[in-house]
């Protein structure tokens, strides 16, 4: 069994988005997580569109995005890989972030990149400081306890910074259809689908999530699917974290 970070001890805040970031009625959402980074800096992490080559452009539209929402300070990293995530001033500008953004891409890509990684360490670091972690699509799907990669139609592990939960993100267009999978194969995970324009924050009690923006999040329990709109709370599974 995995052993809990000792830095995680409570619920600290966290922004799960469904795509279509940095764009639409999305804003709420990621106004509610600026709120809680208090007026530290905000940090894109674009790793994810690395295999698709529009890192760059990810970085750019998100220092645009959460410039137009009052940010004072946004930066878009330079890691993207193994090998840049060894650099220690990366990592001590993503360590003294209020907020960590993970725009969307490939999944499986962005979690192999920062399982284990100095990047990684400075996300649990901030995180443990108070600093909001959030993502979108790829972003989202990879802080969860398990994530599904469309691209080989499997079922992986996340880096379980939200245990008990597997994130389906464009539930509107696509991310529907992986649920009967993702509940198949991952018994005792809670599948948890977020339409696009669409995201939710810890916000709340212990285990209370607020949802915000254009479109629900569809939770899949065993006695049948459930949705919450914009300003509606939902409970998810309450567990510590663990590291991966």
């Amino acid at each position: 069994m995995e052993r809990t970070d000792p830095r995680i001890q409570r619920p600290a805040p966290l922004l799960l988005e469904g795509g279509r970031e940095f764009t639409g009625r999305i804003e709420a959402a990621d106004r509610a997580a600026l709120k809680a980074a208090g007026q530290k800096p905000v940090t894109i992490v674009p790793a994810a569109a690395v295999p698709e080559g529009g890192e760059a452009q990810a970085g750019r539209n998100g220092v645009r995005w959460f410039k137009r929402l009052g940010a004072a300070d946004v930066r878009s990293t330079g890691w993207v890989d193994r090998q840049s995530s060894l650099d220690a001033g990366i990592a001590a500008a993503v360590a003294a972030s209020g907020l960590v953004f993970l725009p969307g891409g490939s999944p499986r890509y962005l979690a192999e990149a920062l399982r284990g990684s100095l990047v990684w360490e400075a996300m649990l670091s901030a995180q443990a400081a108070g600093a909001v972690i959030g993502g979108s699509s790829a972003g989202a799907m990879v802080l969860c306890e398990v994530y599904y990669d469309p691209s080989a139609a499997q079922v992986l592990p996340g880096l379980n910074l939200v245990p008990g939960i597997c994130i389906l993100p464009h539930h509107d267009t696509f991310g529907n259809a992986w649920a009967p999978q993702v509940a198949r194969e991952a018994r005792g995970i809670l599948p948890v689908g977020i339409d696009e324009e669409t995201g939710m924050v810890n916000d709340g009690p212990a285990g209370s999530w607020t949802v915000y923006g254009k479109g629900v999040v569809t939770v899949y329990p065993a006695d049948g699917p459930r949705a919450y709109r914009d300003g509606e709370r939902l409970e998810l599974p309450s567990r510590s974290p663990q590291r991966r």
